[in-house]
């Protein structure tokens, strides 16, 4: 671990960290395209909300669903109305989760030869259990968004009237954005260039640590760790199970378990890096508009 620090140095951690920046403006863009009427200049603050979110799921004991809430507040903060921040959030995890299939699939078939074969085989009811599992998590989340927003809707009139119209508002708003096929395309585009870029920073760690593999093979590890990581959005950062999976994966592409490792905790550097200035950033903002209300 500490030679693999020692090749990567200060000047190779601070390029990946402004590579991954970068990433996350593809991410911003993903969420701003699913958002019709926002104007393009809107990126940065759609980037920095999906900064956040990042940050709260990796660093704080909130899971992934803590990260939404406060990815969207963070969103209202910067003057998008509350409906399009909400609906444009359902529409853009629905791409965000779309591309991802698609991009486990590409994985699968790039590494079909090593599934296929005897080493492979102790591995390949996990792969394909995990990836049956994130169709199923996608398939629910799609087809349940328009009736739990309706379900929602009919309760909060019997409980809070004033929330049931709050809820109709995103439902219409939801129903104006799928109208809009060209931007939930693009959505769904950003989305999958986000994951493609995201895998290749892993390439270019490896190649800082002084262990290349060919691009190809890093998207095909790398899309198999998203995977696991989605199935465990329960897990604050899933801790455990992405240096799990980056063990039981890595050796299948002659990549050491020690070295995968290296690659996993080097990437936990760059969500700390970027993600305790970003919170630190979030709450000195959130107290400055608790003063200025006050």
């Amino acid at each position: 671990m500490a030679e693999a620090a020692r090749r990567i140095g200060w000047g190779g951690a601070a390029l990946y960290w402004f590579y991954s920046l970068g990433v996350f403006v593809l991410l911003g863009g993903a969420w701003l395209t699913a958002a019709p009427g926002e104007p393009p200049r809107r990126i940065a603050a759609f980037t920095w909300a999906r900064i956040v979110r990042e940050a709260v799921a990796d660093l704080l004991p909130f899971s992934q669903i803590g990260g939404i809430i406060v990815g969207t507040r963070t969103l209202v903060a910067q003057g998008v109305a509350r409906p399009r921040v909400y609906a444009s959030m359902i529409a853009d995890m629905t791409t965000e989760m779309a591309s991802q299939l698609l991009f486990t699939f590409f994985g699968l078939a790039a590494m079909a030869s090593l599934l296929l074969g005897a080493h492979g085989a102790a591995l390949r009811p996990a792969i394909f259990g995990g990836t049956a599992a994130l169709l199923a998590i996608m398939a629910l989340f799609v087809l349940g968004q328009r009736p739990l927003l309706a379900l929602a809707s009919r309760l909060a009139r019997r409980v809070l009237p004033a929330a049931a119209v709050g809820l109709d508002a995103v439902d219409a708003e939801l129903s104006r954005i799928y109208a809009h096929r060209r931007h939930i395309t693009l959505s769904f585009l950003f989305n999958l260039a986000g994951w493609a870029a995201s895998a290749a920073g892993a390439w270019i760690l490896l190649r800082l640590i002084g262990a290349p593999l060919p691009l190809l093979w890093v998207l095909a590890i790398e899309s198999l760790i998203f995977t696991v990581r989605s199935v465990a959005f329960a897990v604050p950062g899933a801790i455990g199970f992405q240096e799990a999976a980056y063990v039981l994966v890595g050796p299948l592409f002659g990549l050491p378990p020690e070295t995968a490792l290296a690659l996993s905790i080097a990437k936990r550097a760059r969500d700390v890096a970027i993600g305790v200035p970003a919170l630190l950033l979030w709450q000195a903002l959130e107290a400055r508009s608790v003063f200025a209300k006050g």
